[in-house]
């Protein structure tokens, strides 16, 4: 058979002359009815970090810059700090200082391998929703951690490693507060809390104190004890449960000490300590807010802070009526 090769040639130019009339009909359709993007959604895209990690609520950052370009909140984003809280409200045109307080995901059970004993022992999937889904898990206690790492395979960022006892610990100076622990945990043990509060109570369980004290050496026992003797009633009681009020506490510490089975924690090393500075008239104020008798002094004569009894609660600080009292 002869090949024909002007008609492959008028083939080819037919073709490409189709392809050429079809590719400007779509250039013009696209000019004609191309959907105008605001300017702001440009700009606000241009400086989100595009981790798409959905912590501000949204899916991903495009979803973000458009509720922030119709006039959504502009401190939601947890991974761009305060460099991005700026960059966006300046493109926006709102004030920043009144952003909220950064926030850091903090795991709410301390009953590891050594504390909370199993129920059975559990050879499988090392995930916890697939422990979970075996009558709830293998813990005995039915609020606790169960350990099997989930939540470090869900942070994005690096934040959470599982320490020797099984119990996840998380890096504040990484977590960007995404929320996919608090959201993956099938025991829903982790919550945001903000970043300078350095009391927790690392307990989960409503079962009742006796119940507790056989499922957990470290669990909350609802003795009480944290509520009674917190000065700023910071502390309550919930269904079994002691549960903090991040905005009464102060990080004193004092419910720390007190807890018979260890169940609060607080990271209490480097807390600033009142001063009193020269000025002081002696009018024994800061005496008598102080909640564990740190301050010492006598009427129209200068105070004194006993550095190791102060909890760092700055009540005399707020009170001082010469704001002499200074925290450092």
């Amino acid at each position: 058979m002869q090949f024909d090769t002007r008609a492959v040639l008028t083939a080819l130019g037919a073709l490409g002359g189709f392809g050429l009339l079809f590719g400007a009909g779509l250039a013009v359709a696209s000019r004609k009815f191309a959907v105008e993007t605001d300017p702001k959604y440009d700009e606000i895209m241009a400086v989100l970090p595009g981790a798409n990690c959905g912590g501000c609520g949204y899916p991903g950052c495009a979803g973000y810059a458009t509720a922030v370009a119709k006039g959504e909140r502009v401190d939601k984003c947890p991974v761009g700090g305060r460099n991005l809280l700026q960059d966006l409200g300046r493109i926006m045109g709102v004030s920043t200082d009144a952003a909220a307080e950064r926030l850091v995901a903090t795991p709410y059970c301390d009953g590891g391998c050594a504390e909370a004993p199993t129920r059975f022992e559990y050879e499988g999937i090392q995930d916890c929703y697939a422990v979970a889904a075996l009558g709830g898990g293998d813990k005995a206690c039915q609020f606790a951690c169960l350990g099997y790492g989930t939540c470090v395979k869900l942070c994005p960022f690096g934040a959470i490693t599982m320490d020797d006892n099984r119990i996840p610990a998380v890096d504040p100076a990484k977590c960007t507060a995404c929320n996919k622990c608090v959201v993956g945990c099938p025991k829903t043990i982790f919550s945001l809390r903000p970043a300078p509060k350095r009391v927790h109570i690392r307990c989960r369980s409503h079962d009742k104190g006796a119940e507790v004290r056989k499922k957990c050496k470290v669990g909350c026992i609802a003795c009480g004890i944290c509520v009674k003797i917190c000065p700023f009633n910071a502390i309550s009681m919930d269904n079994n449960l002691a549960v903090i009020d991040y905005e009464k506490c102060r990080n004193c510490g004092l419910c720390v000490e007190k807890c018979p089975t260890k169940t609060i924690h607080g990271d209490l090393d480097g807390r600033p300590k009142a001063y009193i500075d020269p000025g002081c008239i002696g009018c024994t104020i800061c005496k008598k807010v102080c909640p564990v008798g740190a301050i010492t002094g006598e009427l129209k004569q200068e105070h004194k802070v006993d550095h190791e009894k102060c909890v760092s609660c700055s009540l005399c600080a707020e009170k001082c009526p010469k704001k002499v009292i200074n925290m450092r």
